[in-house]
């Protein structure tokens, strides 16, 4: 089970990896537009399209991998205090009330308008028009991708109302935890308060 799970995580997480790499797309295709724009004085009316689609791109595929980060915002004045079975609890109800609901209709919905915009070839309304419809493919695609992230998390829910404990999930690049980065160069606060001590002191015989 726990196999299965982490490697739903690993599937966001790669998703959420390829995407990101709109980012760079998008920061070349604005720059190269700025300098054809101002510098050689030949705008592109398409640009501007693709922008907003490479935006969205990023914006819907980031989803997953968010909800699989535990990284999408939530009112956790409380929760916090709470113990791993309220959490759950919690969470679970919120993810059955809510979220299944929620993503499965932007999932449907989602589909129906892309095989509507793929049907009649659907265009950007630009003087140099871009195809629309590949992009409209990627709301369903970011809705199922949250969708089974989101049945990884009932499942984990599930997990800890009957261990008591959350099971561990897949890791990616996160803020510096200071105690993981002792422990990892074997450095403890009696050798930094030593350090510190030692600094103190050089200073003060140089002046």
């Amino acid at each position: 089970m726990q196999k299965g799970l982490l490697f739903i995580d690993k599937l966001s997480t790669l998703a959420g990896q390829l995407c990101a790499w709109s980012i760079v797309a998008l920061t070349a295709l604005i720059c190269w537009e700025v300098f054809s724009r101002y510098a050689l004085n030949t705008p592109h009316a398409w640009v501007l399209d693709a922008q907003i689609m490479l935006y969205g791109v990023l914006f819907m595929m980031a989803g997953a991998y968010t909800l699989s980060k535990q990284g999408h915002v939530r009112g956790d004045v409380l929760y916090g205090f709470f113990s791993p079975r309220t959490q759950a609890g919690i969470d679970l109800v919120l993810y059955l009330v809510f979220f299944v609901p929620g993503i499965f209709a932007l999932s449907w919905a989602g589909l129906t308008f892309a095989e509507e915009s793929y049907v009649i070839n659907e265009k950007t309304f630009s003087p140099d028009p871009l195809p629309l419809w590949p992009f409209k493919f990627f709301i369903p695609a970011a809705g199922f991708g949250l969708l089974l992230q989101g049945i990884v998390e009932i499942i984990r829910c599930v997990i800890c109302l009957r261990d008591g404990a959350w099971p561990s999930r897949e890791e990616d690049v996160a803020e510096v935890d200071v105690d993981k980065l002792k422990a990892m160069v074997q450095v403890s606060d009696k050798d930094i308060v030593a350090l510190d001590s030692y600094v103190v002191g050089k200073s003060g015989d140089e002046r």
